[in-house]
């Protein structure tokens, strides 16, 4: 699903957010061993997080994580980097067309903000399943959903190791993402739709390792011929959207300096408005920071419906913000898409399966035709 059936763009909010200053909201945050022990005793701050009360972000915080995170973030965001860095010729070895883009390496394909997204380049895979365990004649009518893996070369110069990062970070936010959908059950007795293929499931029930689907995210500099200022769109590095899933769960980015002959270095943000925007429940822009310590997981659309827009989607997007001339500073992230089957139905008119091909649709024109 690359971009795919992960991301649905907002246009409308574009506009409206350009010229609008962004508000200060804190975010709530939870202790990892907290999660592990005790998660019923965290109902009160998911509901704060994730609820329909006005400053509600639709986000939350996993603080105190095991040693292992910041090692396994760190190796991969810059082989985000790297592999951004490889040939061309190398890069496009790794492109899967036959899963519309959602597979290996995507750039350029995705339509974002009615043109297409040139700004990022994604490297998409499920990092808990290589292979994915379905019908055959399911597996053929959703190739964006269950796809297989591709991977580069083992050996492949400069990026050595790529597969096993990817996997290691990857089935590391999984099993956190799962421990906080199970942290969600008391307030999500409200998950017993009427809409659910099965009603008898629990919320981490609903999370597919089948469909897992993680997105390494490398922002190009900005042009030298067209550097960001500070009256630049909000949207001006991702569009405004909302994710296509359950649960999102999100690294804090890293920003690389390149210079010439040398590794990159990691170095601050290049300016104070750059990075993750959000629109909170009621209405207002909020500029989100992720401790590099800390996982994010945010709410996607999936559960919007399966809740009948009782948890509601988070609409968010990527500023750049002011950079200095010639500077040439890249972003690197990482995002797990948490997704129920594509036979789970999750509203009266779709299942899991049909509302991502609708979304797809909107986001790339080969998907027209599937």
């Amino acid at each position: 699903m690359a971009r795919r059936v992960l991301f649905r763009s907002i246009r409308s909010l574009t506009r409206v957010l350009q010229g609008s200053r962004a508000m200060s909201t804190d975010v709530v945050s939870i202790s990892y061993q907290t999660l592990v022990s005790s998660p019923s005793s965290l109902e009160t701050s998911i509901e704060e997080a994730f609820g329909s009360h006005p400053q509600a972000l639709g986000l939350i915080l996993v603080k105190d994580l095991p040693p292992v995170y910041p090692v396994y973030r760190e190796r991969l965001l810059k082989l985000a980097y790297k592999f951004a860095h490889l040939d061309e010729d190398v890069r496009e070895r790794y492109v899967d067309p036959g899963s519309i883009y959602s597979y290996g390496w995507s750039h350029g394909k995705e339509i974002m903000n009615g043109r297409p997204d040139t700004l990022k380049g994604s490297y998409y895979a499920n990092p808990v399943v290589d292979v994915p365990d379905v019908n055959p004649a399911v597996k053929a009518a959703y190739p964006p959903i269950y796809g297989d893996n591709v991977w580069p070369d083992k050996n492949q110069s400069g990026i050595e190791g790529f597969e096993a990062a990817f996997k290691n970070l990857g089935g590391f936010v999984f099993d956190v993402g799962c421990q906080l959908a199970g942290a969600c059950q008391p307030f999500g007795q409200i998950l017993v739709s009427k809409y659910l293929t099965n009603v008898s499931l629990s919320v981490p029930e609903l999370i597919s390792t089948q469909t897992a689907k993680a997105r390494l995210l490398h922002y190009f500099p900005p042009s030298e011929n067209s550097p960001s200022t500070e009256d630049e769109p909000i949207d001006s590095w991702c569009g405004f959207h909302k994710d296509h899933s359950l649960l999102t769960g999100l690294c804090s980015a890293i920003f690389l300096r390149e210079e010439a002959g040398l590794e990159p270095t990691i170095v601050p943000s290049p300016s104070p408005t750059s990075g993750l925007y959000i629109r909170t429940r009621g209405g207002d822009l909020t500029k989100v920071s992720i401790p590099p310590d800390c996982l994010a997981f945010q709410t996607g659309e999936a559960l919007e419906l399966v809740t009948a827009g009782k948890l509601r989607a988070t609409p968010h997007c990527v500023r750049v913000g002011q950079t200095q001339v010639g500077a040439k500073i890249s972003r690197e992230t990482f995002a797990l898409f948490m997704q129920p089957d594509t036979h789970q139905r999750i509203s009266e008119s779709d299942t899991f399966g049909s509302f991502s091909k609708k979304v797809l649709e909107e986001h790339y024109e080969e998907a027209r035709v599937i």
